[in-house]
C-alpha cells in the first residue's frame, strides 16, 4: 500500500474524530448543560484524552437529561 492510499483510508476517521470532539466540547460548555457528577472539567478531560471513546461516553452517559 502506498502512503497516499493509507492517508485516504485514515483521513475520514480523523475528520470524524475531530468533529465528535468539537461537538461534544461545544455541548459541554453550554451554560444550561448539566452533567453527571457536576464536573464539566472532568468531562472535558475525558472527551479530549480518550479521543474517540470520550465523546461517545459523554453523549451516552455524561449528559443529564431534564
Amino acid at each position: 500500500m502506498s502512503q497516499t492510499t493509507i492517508l485516504l483510508l485514515i483521513l475520514p476517521i480523523v475528520i470524524l474524530e475531530i468533529a465528535l470532539i468539537v461537538f461534544a466540547l461545544r455541548d459541554l460548555v453550554r451554560p444550561e448543560r448539566r452533567v453527571r457528577g457536576d464536573s464539566k472539567l472532568l468531562w472535558g478531560l475525558v472527551i479530549v484524552l480518550f479521543q474517540l471513546i470520550g465523546p461517545i461516553l459523554y453523549f451516552m452517559v455524561g449528559r443529564e437529561t431534564e
